[in-house]
């Protein structure tokens, strides 16, 4: 399975040496959920990889979506059947691919006096799209009669309520996802680097044949070859298209999306629903563990890509949604605990709003040959790979007669998968349950290990009963920091509690509490100095209040 592979910044310098000597077949830049997948895709097809990723690894965009693997039922509207199509029966392979971090998730989708969805175009809707994402057995739409609807949610409007659509959708970590994906390259020899920022391309008879890098830890710059070169950066695709002097043609539109997080007491749903908002567009209110989000914005975006903000103007209206729909809710900005705002690199169209964009996939070759995907969805994400990867392929046999072999990412279990149905994982988390509860710790603890970790939860648990003293949570706390700095590449608490725990989402009082024991081991781990120390220590409480302090103040000094 591959879990236990060594995956560390340990011993950096001379990694990255090793690699600036090494000729790739292929070198991936960004390491979200698209230069994951894409590095996956090539090292199993037999190609010798390279990815380098500037900041964290999912720090872009791919840890800030709804996190959900979705099939885009609202495309129907646009009549873009191609695209619900695709993403909806990837939707069951990436659950088949990773059952313990693609959680099978019922939608809710109530039908209003005045809303978006009527009674029989929604019926339809849902069949059309059972029937293009191959929709079988207990996950078909079901059409719900006001009293159904209301018996599933209390919380719906009885008054303007006139039944709903009941479907099947998957919820998801997706920094957790990217990781699980990059994790699962390693198995077929790729080389993966974060903090790793490439500044520049080497040329060989007018093409690209490598890239020149910057270690954002120790500074040193590297140039590394390699054959082809794919850019998959997100919202910065088209910075390195203008590097490489061929930001020609079409271009990417920004657009922003933000969620909230509340305590589950605050919003207490059922399951997901999907649902309307006063202005015509529709949004998600999405329970997970201790907490609901609520998400999300779509405005267009031309600030800071590398600080995005969720802002009072935000907040407010995403609220305000919630109340409008729950009447016996009545949500405040003192309610929130936390919230995450994240950049679409979507195609720009012109004429176009925000919403109105497609999110169909482009990829672009310059006359260089540097190859750039951008646009798509979260839930597509296998498939765009296998295009992009699909190019480079042509490429390989007709520049130097190498047949790669086809895509068979669909057939490769991810990382921390030994499961072979969702209910595996249900006995597994029951397992883990078992084995914490002497110690005190609640289902809930279970749960989340297991949705995080899948198998490797077994790792952590080893590496729980080797740590002495300290209270069990706080024992377990370190054992997640110190597998996540062995097999998981964080080089600092941010990267713990932001990506590879989700903990400042979703549970962030842990974040707080926990902050001293998390520190030590990377300080242990890393040597770091008092100095560094305190540098990390500032970057995250700004964190903490960035994302769960919504007085006016706050917003004044954003």
């Amino acid at each position: 399975m591959g879990e236990n592979i060594a995956f560390s910044n340990v011993e950096r310098k001379s990694k990255l040496q090793k690699a600036a000597k090494t000729t790739y077949d292929l070198v991936v830049i960004g390491g979200g959920i698209t230069g994951a997948g894409i590095a996956l895709d090539a090292s199993s097809r037999g190609m010798k990889v390279l990815l380098l990723e500037k900041g964290d690894f999912a720090s872009g965009t791919s840890s800030k979506s709804t996190k959900l693997i979705h099939g885009g039922l609202r495309y129907l509207k646009q009549f873009d059947f191609w695209l619900v199509k695709e993403v909806g029966s990837e939707r069951a392979i990436v659950h088949k691919l990773a059952p313990h971090l693609v959680l099978p998730e019922k939608m809710l989708l109530p039908l209003i006096e005045g809303g978006s969805y009527g009674k029989w175009l929604t019926s339809i809707g849902l069949k059309v799209y059972d029937i293009l994402a191959q929709v079988s057995g207990d996950d078909k739409r079901q059409m719900l009669e006001k009293k159904e609807a209301m018996k599933l949610e209390p919380l719906l409007p009885k008054k303007i309520l006139n039944g709903a659509g009941y479907y099947a959708e998957y919820r998801t970590d997706d920094a957790r996802l990217t990781l699980e994906n990059l994790k699962t390259s390693l198995q077929f020899g790729a080389e993966i680097f974060n903090y790793s920022k490439v500044t520049d391309f080497i040329y060989e008879d007018e093409n690209v044949a490598g890239v020149k890098f910057t270690d954002e830890v120790f500074g040193d710059e590297y140039h590394v070859s390699s054959k082809y070169v794919i850019n998959a950066a997100g919202p910065w695709v088209d910075e390195l298209r203008s590097v490489n002097q061929s930001k020609k043609g079409k271009r990417l539109h920004l657009t922003k999306g933000v969620h909230l997080v509340f305590p589950k007491e605050k919003l207490p749903v059922k399951q997901s629903v999907y649902f309307d908002i006063p202005d015509g567009r529709m949004m998600f209110a999405i329970p997970r563990g201790k907490v609901t989000y609520i998400g999300t914005t779509d405005t267009n975006y031309n600030s800071d890509k590398d600080h995005v903000t969720t802002e009072l103007a935000d907040a407010i209206y995403l609220i305000s949604a919630v109340n409008n729909m729950f009447p016996d809710i009545e949500l405040e900005l003192d309610d929130i605990v936390s919230s995450w705002a994240g950049l679409r690199p979507l195609i720009h169209e012109e004429g176009k709003s925000a919403s109105e964009l497609s999110r169909k996939d482009e990829i672009f070759t310059s006359d260089t040959g540097l190859v750039s995907i951008a646009g798509g969805k979260l839930t597509g994400y296998r498939k765009m790979a296998e295009r992009t990867v699909n190019r480079i392929a042509k490429k390989m046999e007709e520049d130097h007669d190498i047949e790669l072999k086809h895509c068979t990412t669909d057939k490769i279990p991810l990382c921390g998968n030994d499961f072979k149905k969702f209910k595996h994982v249900k006995k597994y988390i029951a397992t883990v349950q078992d084995q914490l509860q002497s110690d005190g710790f609640a289902k809930y603890d279970a749960w989340y290990l297991v949705t995080t970790y899948g198998k490797q939860t077994e790792s952590i648990l080893e590496l729980y009963t080797n740590i002495k003293g300290d209270k069990p949570k706080e024992r377990l706390i370190r054992a997640e920091a110190q597998f996540t700095i062995a097999h998981e590449m964080a080089l600092n608490p941010l990267d713990f509690f932001i990506r590879r725990t989700g903990r400042l989402y979703f549970d962030i009082e842990s974040v707080r509490k926990y902050k001293a024991s998390v520190f030590e081991e990377f300080q242990k781990a890393y040597n770091y100095s008092t100095e560094e120390m305190e540098v990390f220590s500032a970057e995250l409480d700004a964190q903490l209040k960035e994302h769960s302090d919504f007085s006016l103040e706050r917003d004044q000094n954003l």
